[in-house]
């Protein structure tokens, strides 16, 4: 079963999905559930920010010991 969803877009909102959707070969509407679909496979981490945070890969160490790292490369 299906239901409908009514949205309002401006005007230059509308124009850039006629044209993506055209790009793709898909009728607007279908464009916008596969956008929904592929957002929602995608936001199994914001519900959690720091699982967010650390999916980025960045350093990590104790605060002193960074910091002292990057006053060493300073020299």
């Amino acid at each position: 079963m299906s239901h409908r969803l009514q949205v309002l877009i401006p005007v230059g909102l509308d124009a850039r999905l006629r044209k993506a959707s055209q790009r793709a070969r898909l009728s607007k509407g279908e464009w916008v559930r596969r956008a929904i679909e592929r957002q929602l496979a995608g936001d199994h981490d914001a519900a959690d920010p720091l699982a967010r945070l650390a999916s980025l890969g960045g350093p990590t160490a104790d605060i002193e010991d960074m910091l002292a790292e990057i006053e060493a490369g300073r020299s």
